[in-house]
């Protein structure tokens, strides 16, 4: 109803035909969000120390970021790269598009031989049980088996300007990657003045350091070269601890320093809580805001 001080220019005189009293239309802001999901896909990303890779905990947690959007309503999109793009699907709505973006998110989990595949689901399935049975039933749907790619290498500029091509207007941008690429910091930074770009590092506690082991032969999954190291050297431990440290801790800073949120999952730990923790820290954001 209309009350003293409201702009005479939103009265609807339809309504107020009807009704016999004047009325107002009151406009509410549209909050539909665009998300795309960055997720690396380069040999980097295969390597793990328990019972799931990088690449595995790289899924789950498209997983729950897809799961999420479809709750709010929200546009979902993916982009899997490496040295290049290799797939993308535009962002759209709905538990269908949502189910689409999983599904081809998961076809890049499975190892070579399948083995591990059932675990992973299993493991999304517990995470994801306060699902409806609907999107349950279906999410039962999405095992199947693919051939392990040949080599990759991580090219994340090169993901962020196609990003920029193909998305018209501001968006949420998640990069899920392990981040083990150099020369992507300005494009980034780009970006994210116009997107609001989200960078999700997955690491293992096993790429930390090593444990006096011998003799070992070490094989850079990108690129094939081979070393031999002697783990029981107490000094290279240390060196490969602090390289290690070194790298987290730069990349750190460096987000922070250019205003990029960073979410750090670990693929021997749960993923459900840094989440958690980010989705909290962005309400009590924008609340401030």
């Amino acid at each position: 109803p209309y009350v003293l001080g409201d702009d005479v220019r939103t009265i609807d005189w339809n309504v107020t035909a009807r009704m016999g009293e004047p009325y107002v239309k009151r406009y509410v802001d549209e909050r539909e969000l665009t998300v795309l999901l960055l997720v690396d896909v380069s040999a980097s990303q295969d390597f793990g120390s328990n019972q799931r890779s990088k690449r595995e905990a790289a899924v789950e947690m498209s997983a729950l970021l897809a799961f999420t959007a479809i709750h709010n309503d929200d546009k979902i999109g993916l982009l899997l790269f490496h040295g290049e793009a290799e797939e993308y699907i535009p962002p759209r709505k709905g538990q269908k598009h949502a189910l689409r973006v999983v599904r081809e998110a998961l076809a890049r989990g499975r190892e070579e031989n399948g083995e591990g595949g059932g675990d992973l689901l299993q493991r999304q399935r517990r995470t994801l049980m306060e699902l409806p049975r609907s999107l349950a039933a279906r999410f039962q749907e999405l095992i199947h088996r693919t051939a392990r790619e040949p080599r990759r290498a991580t090219n994340i500029a090169h993901a962020l300007e196609f990003c920029r091509r193909v998305l018209p207007r501001r968006a949420i941008i998640f990069v899920i990657s392990d981040f083990l690429d150099e020369g992507y910091l300005n494009v980034l930074r780009s970006v994210n003045r116009r997107h609001d770009v989200v960078c999700v590092q997955v690491t293992d506690k096993r790429e930390l350091g090593f444990e006096s082991a011998g003799l070992l032969t070490l094989e850079d999954a990108e690129t094939g070269a081979r070393r031999v190291v002697d783990t029981q050297s107490a000094k290279y431990r240390r060196a490969v601890g602090s390289t290690a440290v070194d790298h987290l801790e730069r990349l750190q800073s460096e987000l922070r320093a250019s205003g990029i949120d960073l979410v750090r999952i670990d693929a021997t730990e749960p993923i459900i809580d840094p989440l958690l923790a980010f989705l909290r820290m962005r309400e009590r954001r924008a609340r401030r805001l």
